[in-house]
């Protein structure tokens, strides 16, 4: 009679992939001194836990996303699939040549639209996207113009939508060309904030040497009255 039981339970454990658990929750204690050893040396290695950060995203069917700095449309193509062909996968690129081969690769795909943006902006409308999307690309905005950038996004974004950035840490060691193809987390929660966002999740990609960090909008956050506040004291 239990045998039923029993195989029901097995088809139950072995239909949750392994690859989709997410960082998120796991307890932080340092169980073992290379647990947090670089497993994957390629300059992309962060993409092998894509299942992961696309469970943190958590995007659904409809959802217009914008990908800054889309390059090939390697992360553009998961997205999409995601938001099904109800949604809008905009991949932004600064160069022709790139929005070119996008179009090609995509052809298939008309959700997933490549388009030349400008180096300052996105060139989208106000209020016109769900998430925006930045995966090795906020280190390349232009020297002094992050705030702006970011300030620019808060009203492309809609205001229930996400911002999320993917970038190497650059003070975890590594060589030269890894700390100038980096940022420092804690620079961008401060100049996230100065241009109206407060970051709600932010980790390292087990394995890489890599963080997400995800931001909604300050607004979001209502003004604490001060009969509370005095209540808390």
């Amino acid at each position: 009679m239990r045998k039923p039981l029993q195989l029901l339970t097995f088809l139950v454990l072995i239909s949750v992939p392994q690859a989709i658990r997410a960082d998120s929750g796991q307890s932080t204690r340092v169980t073992d001194p290379k647990q947090h050893v670089l497993t994957e040396r390629s300059n992309n290695s962060y993409r092998s836990k894509s299942d992961y950060v696309l469970k943190e995203l958590d995007l659904k069917k409809g959802d217009v996303v914008v990908d800054i700095g889309a390059g090939d449309g390697w992360w553009s193509e998961r997205m999409a699939k995601c938001v099904g062909t109800e949604g809008v996968i905009y991949a932004s690129e600064v160069e022709q040549k790139k929005v070119d081969q996008m179009k090609k690769k995509f052809a298939d795909m008309p959700q997933v639209k490549p388009y030349l943006s400008p180096f300052d902006g996105t060139a989208l409308p106000e209020n016109s996207c769900d998430l925006a999307f930045l995966s090795k690309t906020y280190h390349h905005l232009n020297e002094g113009g992050h705030v702006d950038y970011l300030r620019h996004l808060k009203k492309v974004v809609k205001p229930t939508g996400r911002l999320c950035v993917i970038e190497r840490h650059r003070n975890i060691p590594g060589s030269a060309r890894a700390r100038e193809h980096g940022w420092e987390p804690g620079l961008l929660i401060r100049q996230a904030e100065e241009a109206g966002w407060i970051c709600v999740r932010y980790e390292l990609i087990t394995g890489t040497y890599h963080f997400i960090a995800i931001f909604v909008q300050k607004d979001l956050f209502p003004a604490e009255s001060e009969e509370r506040g005095r209540e808390g004291q």
